[in-house]
């Protein structure tokens, strides 16, 4: 039988898949943010990154800590806010490339 890609990394890099292991807990751990906040950030940030495996991991993790799916759309609208904010944040760059070329 053919290993899972997560077995193989297991095998591979033990002791980094624990270090991971170990981070990941220590970070989803309530502390200043509670776990509810913690998840809906990672939903966030998960969409911004475009990972399908930490939307599909982090949207019931953030319903188990309490988030209501409303929560859930308005922190991912938050994210696509911000991401398209670079677009415009950043457009001052293409305008003065633009005005800095010389006309034909």
């Amino acid at each position: 039988m053919a290993k899972t890609a997560k077995q193989n990394r297991e095998d591979l890099t033990p002791d980094a898949e624990q270090a991971w292991r170990d981070f990941s807990k220590a970070v989803f751990a309530p502390g200043a943010l509670d776990a509810k906040t913690k998840q809906l950030i990672a939903v966030a940030v998960a969409h911004v990154t475009q990972c399908p495996y930490c939307i599909e991991g982090h949207a019931p993790a953030a319903r188990r800590a309490g988030a209501t799916e409303a929560e859930m759309m308005e922190a991912i609208w938050v994210a696509a806010e911000m991401r398209a904010g670079g677009a415009i944040a950043h457009s001052h760059l293409a305008l003065n490339a633009y005005a800095q070329t010389e006309s034909d």
